[in-house]
């Protein structure tokens, strides 16, 4: 359940579930919305579970578990994925170097399995894994204007590098800010503080310095797909990572990790089945739809939303690398209620922003 039930009633918003969470949808109007991100900047509380990690076998323990290298340095992050024996994707996470404690950020409904899994195979390492959503409130700051917004607020310099972080406060509250991963393709940063302290933070991203729209996740849906950012909910969830082009996600120079043998020789041998891609259409397809070549079925739509800076229905799809390498010059189409509606290949990202977003699929 988000943090700021009150404060996001109080602007109107609607709300949706998301991994077990309560989170905002929109307040209305979200196409304006997104646009003013785009131009300006924006604030959405992020729903997301968090754990910390201590004990002096922290890093190499994390490291060994997940698909790409725990910086062993302080106030450095990494974006990583954990993979089962098959090499498909079980969850995403964020781990981020606090110095005597890692933090990790999954996607809602992924902390507290993962906790106590990895607290089972603690066995003789010094390691202490805590579930501590509770403890926190993460919120999203993007847009084109956004590190401006966050040096108009915040006590120290912004991070220039993608995830990593810096310490100050904003007002009177003690916060952390990330440079974020570009998922929106603008510039971006999180800002993590105490949860007793979310509100007053809330307030002031939306209103102090240079104002921040409050946006919702179906906002954040849009601005992603026009970045030609994967997520894990609708792209990532039991995919193999090649297949989406997930390089930022995967070292394969690191030592064994669960499904590791899987995705390298996918790599090695340059086998991926299948390419992420974007789409223009007639019509908003739902996720699944079916996505054909001529008369053979090519992939599926993951998701699709209306492009409000293309002003046409816009969608990601996963299709076979034969059709997708050549996606620009193919006959494509995708079922819509029964029907085939015509559709146009299109390169990622759909739109070019202040940023670019790290998981850009790259083949």
């Amino acid at each position: 359940m988000t943090l700021l039930s009150s404060v996001h009633e109080d602007h109107q918003a609607t709300f949706e579930q998301r991994g077990g969470r309560r989170v905002v949808a929109d307040y209305g109007r979200p196409e304006r919305t997104h646009r003013a991100v785009r131009n300006v900047v924006g604030v959405i509380e992020h729903a997301v579970d968090v754990l910390t990690v201590t004990g002096d076998d922290r890093v190499d323990y994390v490291d060994n578990a997940v698909s790409n290298r725990v910086p062993a340095e302080e106030g450095a992050g990494v974006y990583a994925l954990l993979l089962n024996p098959q090499g498909r994707i079980r969850t995403e996470m964020y781990v981020y170097n606090a110095g005597e404690r890692l933090l990790v950020v999954l996607p809602p409904g992924k902390g507290d399995g993962i906790a106590e899994e990895w607290q089972e195979k603690t066995f003789i390492q010094d390691v202490d894994i805590e579930y501590a959503t509770d403890d926190f409130a993460i919120f999203g700051v993007h847009g084109a204007k956004a590190t401006e917004k966050i040096a108009s607020v915040c006590s120290v310099q912004t991070p220039d590098e993608q995830l990593t972080f810096v310490r100050g406060s904003m007002d009177r509250a003690g916060v952390t800010v990330v440079r974020t991963d570009g998922l929106t393709g603008e510039e971006g940063y999180e800002v993590i503080c105490r949860a007793e302290d979310a509100r007053d933070v809330f307030d002031t991203l939306e209103n102090r310095g240079l104002n921040a729209v409050p946006f919702g996740y179906q906002a954040w849906d849009s601005l992603t797909l026009e970045a030609g950012t994967p997520l894990f909910e609708t792209e990532l969830e039991d995919e193999v990572p090649n297949n989406l082009g997930l390089r930022n996600a995967v070292d394969f120079e690191k030592g064994c990790f669960v499904g590791q043998e899987v995705v390298s020789r996918v790599e090695n041998r340059g086998q991926a089945t299948k390419q992420l891609v974007g789409l223009t259409t007639e019509t908003v397809p739902e996720a699944g739809a079916t996505v054909f070549a001529g008369d053979e079925t090519a992939g599926t739509v993951t998701r699709a939303c209306e492009s409000p800076m293309l002003e046409t229905p816009a969608a990601l799809a996963l299709l076979d690398r034969g059709v997708a390498t050549a996606v620009a010059d193919a006959d494509l189409a995708v079922r819509v209620d029964g029907e085939d509606v015509s559709a146009a290949g299109q390169r990622l990202p759909l739109i070019e922003g202040s940023d670019t977003s790290a998981r850009l699929p790259s083949y």
